[in-house]
C-alpha cells in the first residue's frame, strides 16, 4: 500500500473511530503512529515526530492566551459578571427574538479583538454563555451552536494568528492583513445576528428562550451593574489597540482585573480560587491536547503526500481565475474536515501562491477568503475543533457532541454565505488596505 493510500485510509478509519466514541485526540495520535509506522517501517520515527509535534505545536507564546483568557472567563463567571451581562442583554434585547444569542455574537466579536484565536473564545463563552442561555430557556443545541459558531470571529477580526501566518507565507504586510479582516469581521457578525433573527422567526422552537412574560427594557439601576463589565472590556481592548500590551499580556491583565472584581464583590475565597485554577488547568490541557494531536496528524498526512497530491492535481489543471478560486476554496473546505487551520495554510498556500500570482489575483483578498474557508472547518465534523472545545468546556451531560455540531451547522452555512459575498465583492476585503 502506497503512502498516499495509507493517508486516504486513515481518513476513513478516523471517521469510524470517532463515530464509535473514541476521543478525537486519541484517534488522531493512534492513526498517526500507525500510519507513520506503515509508511516508514519504524515505530520510533512516529514517536520522534510525536515528540516534535508536542513541542512545536504549542511552543509559541501566543498560546498563552488560552489559559489566561480561560482563567479570565472563569473569574468573570465567579464574580457574577457573566450573569450580569446576560441579564442585561436579555432585558435589553427582550423584544428581539433570540436576543441573548445575538448578545453572545457581539460579545464573541469583542472578545475576538483581544485573543486572535478561536479556541480561546470557544472555551471561555462555553463556560459563560451556555449556562446563562440554558437558564433563560434557550434550546441547548442553539446555545452551544451560537458559541461555537461565533467563536470563529477570533481568527478573522484582528489581531488574528491565522492572519499573521498567512502574511508570512504569502509575503504580505501583517498590518494590511489585519486591516483586511475588519470589514469582513463586521459583515460576518451582522450575518450571524441576521441569521439568528431569521431562525427565530421561521423556526422559533430551534431557538427557544422567548416564552417569558417578564417586562423587558433596561432600568437606571442597571448602570451600576454595567460599570465593571465596561471597565474590564475597555481595559483589555483599550490596552491592545492602544499599544500598551500584546494579546497574551491582555489575557493576564484581564484575568487580574476579573480577580480584583471577584474579590471586591466578595465572591471568591482561597478555596474557590484554587478550584478556578484547577478548572483552568483542566480546560487548557484538553484544548492543547487537541492542538498537539491535530498537528501530529497533519504531519502524518503531509508525510503521506495525500494533501500535496490533491493540491498538485488542481494546480496542473488549466483554469481561469474563477475556476482556480472555486477549486481552491473547495479544497480548503474539504481539508477543513480533516486537519487543523494552521496546517491547511501551511500545506496549501505555498503550493497555490505561484498560481495565484500568475493569474494576477490580489493576495490580500485571497487571504481573507482563505481564512474564512479554513474557519468553516472548525464547525464541521469529524474534525471541527471548535465543536470539541465547546463540548469539553460545557459541564452538562445532556449536551452531546452531536448537539454541538447540529447547533453549529446553521452558523457554518452563514459563514459560507459571507464567503460568497466577499468573493463577489472583493472591495470588502481591500477597501481599508488600498
Amino acid at each position: 500500500m502506497s503512502p498516499v493510500e495509507i493517508g486516504a485510509w486513515s481518513l476513513l478509519v478516523m471517521v469510524l473511530l470517532v463515530v464509535s466514541g473514541l476521543h478525537i485526540a486519541v484517534a488522531l495520535i493512534l492513526l498517526s503512529l500507525v500510519g507513520i509506522w506503515l509508511m516508514r517501517g519504524n515505530f520510533d520515527i512516529g514517536l520522534s515526530l510525536l515528540g516534535q509535534a508536542m513541542n512545536d505545536s504549542i511552543a509559541g507564546q501566543e498560546f498563552g492566551v488560552v489559559p489566561l483568557f480561560v482563567l479570565m472567563g472563569l473569574l468573570v463567571g465567579v464574580a457574577g459578571l457573566g450573569k450580569d451581562m446576560f441579564d442585561l442583554a436579555d432585558r435589553g434585547l427582550r423584544r428581539v427574538r433570540g436576543g441573548v444569542g445575538i448578545a453572545t455574537v457581539f460579545a464573541n466579536a469583542g472578545f475576538a479583538a483581544t485573543t486572535g484565536i478561536s479556541i480561546a473564545s470557544a472555551a471561555v463563552f462555553a463556560r459563560i454563555s451556555v449556562p446563562e442561555m440554558l437558564r433563560f430557556g434557550y434550546n441547548p443545541r442553539f446555545a452551544v451552536g451560537v458559541v461555537a459558531g461565533s467563536s470563529v470571529l477570533g481568527m478573522l477580526i484582528p489581531p488574528s494568528l491565522l492572519m499573521i501566518l498567512y502574511a508570512f507565507l504569502a509575503e504580505q504586510s501583517v498590518g494590511a492583513m489585519f486591516l483586511s479582516g475588519v470589514l469582513p469581521g463586521i459583515l460576518l457578525t451582522l450575518v450571524f445576528c441576521a441569521g439568528i433573527v431569521t431562525m427565530a422567526r421561521l423556526r422559533p422552537a430551534s431557538i427557544g428562550g422567548m416564552d417569558r412574560d417578564a417586562p423587558g427594557g433596561l432600568r437606571r439601576s442597571d448602570a451600576g451593574r454595567m460599570v465593571p463589565i465596561v471597565a474590564l472590556v475597555a481595559l483589555v481592548l483599550g490596552g491592545i489597540y492602544g499599544g500598551l500590551f500584546t494579546a497574551t499580556e491582555a489575557g493576564a491583565v484581564g484575568a487580574t482585573g476579573a480577580l480584583a472584581i471577584a474579590l471586591q464583590r466578595r465572591q471568591l475565597d482561597l478555596a474557590g480560587f484554587w478550584r478556578v485554577l484547577i478548572e483552568t488547568g483542566h480546560i487548557t490541557v484538553s484544548v492543547l491536547f487537541l492542538i498537539i494531536s491535530a498537528n501530529f496528524y497533519s504531519r502524518m498526512l503531509a508525510l503521506s503526500g495525500l494533501p500535496q497530491s490533491i493540491v498538485q492535481a488542481i494546480t496542473e489543471a488549466d483554469l481561469g481565475i474563477a475556476g482556480f478560486v472555486a477549486l481552491f476554496i473547495l479544497l480548503v473546505l474539504v481539508l477543513g474536515f480533516i486537519i487543523d487551520s494552521a496546517s491547511i495554510l501551511l500545506i496549501t498556500v505555498p503550493l497555490m501562491l505561484p498560481v495565484a500570482q500568475a493569474l494576477g489575483i490580489d493576495l490580500v483578498w485571497l487571504g481573507v477568503i482563505t481564512i474564512i474557508a479554513v474557519e468553516i472547518g472548525l464547525l464541521t465534523p469529524p474534525f471541527g475543533l471548535a465543536a470539541y472545545v465547546v463540548k469539553s468546556s460545557v459541564d452538562d451531560s445532556r449536551i452531546t457532541l452531536v448537539d454541538v455540531f447540529a447547533g453549529a451547522a446553521p452558523f457554518a452555512l452563514m459563514m459560507l454565505v459571507t464567503l460568497l459575498i466577499i468573493i463577489a465583492f472583493p472591495w470588502l476585503a481591500t477597501a481599508l488596505v488600498y
